[in-house]
């Protein structure tokens, strides 16, 4: 080799020499390499300058130049692990929504989902509504941050009188707009008052936006009134996430004076409410009480609905309705996120909203809901006699399941699924420690009253199972 041979070919033949070499042994120095590769000291010093940068060698100061001890990565795998300090301690927490057993095996009976069954969805409708705002001739243009303004209108209608579409913001479903509303209103630290116990899709978004839920509890007439007042004074709150409608996972509808003294508690602490109502139209054939926005003068309430529970998983349309200087704020948020919703998706929900088939589709549901309901409860009352449901909802899609004295809900959990049923556990849905263990008992994504009828007798062997202390299963086979 030439004193004319780059930096770049002595580190070549460099590394063919480090390939024979141990991890500590030391190279030849650097005038042993000045002579064996007849280079000048410039190029040799350049040389070992690009293997310590790619960290293939250590040079010591007086001591020499010598084979670094680094783990080599097999063929194809990338060495990400510099992300771990990049990233410092901004997690985002999906436990609480994350299925900690993983993906339920072939033949799992569903009990902890969250959606209807196929058979339930209004399946030609939707296709037909999405065919129709296909053959839009605007179809796939932009559309308005805000949302279409006639599905605005539509929205503003559902949620009552005194709300007009300029007061709407049309969101990707109802998880986005808990989203939109806990980065837009409180700063990361701050304390959200949440009923407890409360829906873990709400408790992660709060998470996510760095605030801290402090529960509320609730009783057969919802989130009380006195507790609330009190949680307000001593953590300073401004921000209050309830259900006041068949809430998510008791089932409970907020009474109609607590409805009153939840606003005027809110107001007198100077905070929003945000109003979850995800089951408007999951009522099993009774009243569904106004919501909560529909008699807020103030502009307290901020609130948030969705088409996704009572049509479809993937139909992700929803809306957040709210007054005065949050709407503005929330629609800044919004546009940052991911400036408008896809239009296709927008029309067909208009379309849904506007066929008669729709509210047609919603008695049909509440009647089904309503029939799973009650053979869900006769089915645990036969087969589970220890536990309580702690009471029949008039709307939405779970029970609320009390468990017998000394069973841990996770366990069981674990056990049922054993036995080919997918359950909740209820220590998922407290923000802090749980004063008992629940379950919460999905009926409408089973496949029909049958498949429901069987999960229930699959949990009731799975309870047997954990034996007398109710903390460990033994492992039987899914039968």
């Amino acid at each position: 080799m030439s004193d004319s041979s780059t930096s770049a070919e002595l580190a070549a033949k460099l590394r063919e020499l480090l390939a024979g070499l141990s991890p500590g042994d030391r190279l030849p120095s650097s005038r042993e390499l000045i002579q064996r590769y007849r280079v000048g000291p410039a190029t040799v010093a350049r040389a070992i300058a690009v293997l310590a940068a790619e960290g293939a060698v250590v040079t010591r100061p007086g001591s020499g130049t010598y084979v670094a001890v680094r783990a080599r990565p097999e063929p194809g795998v990338v060495d990400t692990a510099w992300q771990t300090v990049a990233l410092t301690d901004r997690t985002v927490d999906t436990r609480l929504i994350a299925e900690p057993l993983g993906p339920a095996p072939a033949g799992t009976i569903t009990m902890d989902g969250g959606y209807i069954h196929r058979s339930l969805q209004p399946t030609r409708a939707l296709s037909a509504a999405l065919a129709r705002a296909a053959r839009r001739p605007d179809a796939w243009e932009r559309a308005t941050a805000n949302g279409l303004g006639a599905l605005r209108a539509a929205f503003a209608e559902i949620a009552g009188s005194g709300v007009n579409p300029d007061d709407v913001l049309v969101t990707a479903g109802g998880q986005s707009a808990l989203s939109i509303a806990f980065r837009a209103i409180a700063g990361p630290g701050s304390p959200v008052l949440v009923e407890s116990p409360s829906y873990p899709g709400a408790l992660a978004a709060a998470g996510a936006a760095g605030l801290r839920p402090v529960p509320v509890p609730l009783d057969t007439d919802g989130v009380r009134p006195d507790l609330l007042a009190d949680a307000f004074a001593m953590t300073g709150a401004r921000l209050l996430y309830c259900q006041p409608t068949f809430h998510n996972p008791t089932g409970t509808v907020l009474a109609p004076e607590r409805r009153r003294q939840i606003l005027r508690v809110a107001r007198a602490s100077g905070a929003f409410v945000i109003e979850d109502d995800f089951a408007r139209h999951l009522g099993h054939g009774g009243p569904v009480p106004r919501p909560l926005v529909a008699d807020d003068g103030d502009g307290t309430v901020v609130h948030v609905t969705s088409l996704t529970k009572p049509a479809a998983p993937s139909l992700r349309i929803g809306a957040l309705v709210a007054r005065g200087p949050v709407m503005e704020r929330m629609r800044a948020v919004r546009m940052v996120d991911d400036f408008f919703i896809g239009r296709p998706l927008q029309e067909a929900a208009l379309e849904l909203l506007s066929s008669p088939s729709w509210a047609r589709h919603v008695r049909t549901l509440g009647a089904d809901l309503r029939e799973r309901c009650v053979r869900l409860t006769a089915a645990l009352s036969q087969e589970i006699p220890t536990a309580a449901v702690t009471s029949v909802p008039a709307g939405g899609l779970h029970l609320w399941l009390r468990l017998p004295p000394g069973v841990d809900d996770r366990a069981l959990t674990a056990a049922a699924r054993q036995r080919g049923v997918a359950v909740s556990a209820g220590s998922r849905y407290f923000a802090t420690e749980p004063p008992a263990a629940h379950l919460r008992l999905g009926f409408a994504a089973t496949a029909d009253l049958t498949e429901l009828e069987e999960g229930v007798r699959r949990l009731g062997a799975a309870l047997q199972d954990l034996g007398p202390g109710g903390s460990h299963h033994l492992g039987h086979a899914p039968r």
